[in-house]
């Protein structure tokens, strides 16, 4: 049995059909679902940029590489400084990286062409 058993029809011009249908498109949702997210009260989010997992990906690996460097620094009493500086490099390139894919501007796209 289905969860929802009352239809509601709403009826939208060309602009707020197209605005509808690229806000849920943004988000990653059907129409449906962004609509009731607006209602409960959350404005769903855009997805992240398609690099965003491959960039959380490699910030786990750094942050259990130093991890296992601090943990065996603490276990011998001196740090490998050749592996600590290669994982701190990552990290700072990570965050890089990150701040590139979030902060910088993009050309905006105009009747399917760039400008």
């Amino acid at each position: 049995m289905r969860k929802r058993s009352i239809r509601v029809q709403v009826w939208l011009n060309k602009e707020e059909k197209a605005k509808l249908e690229a806000s849920a498109k943004k988000a990653g949702l059907s129409q449906e679902t962004y609509l009731r997210a607006l209602i409960n009260g959350y404005v769903p989010k855009e997805l992240p940029p398609p690099d965003y997992y491959a960039v959380m990906k490699e910030l786990h690996a750094i942050g259990s590489n130093l991890n296992q460097i601090a943990a065996r620094a603490n276990a011998i009493g001196h740090i490998d400084r050749t592996t600590f500086q290669y994982e701190a490099n990552r990290l700072r390139k990570a965050v890089l990286d990150i701040q590139t894919a979030v902060t910088s501007p993009e050309r905006r796209v105009e009747n399917g062409q760039n400008d």
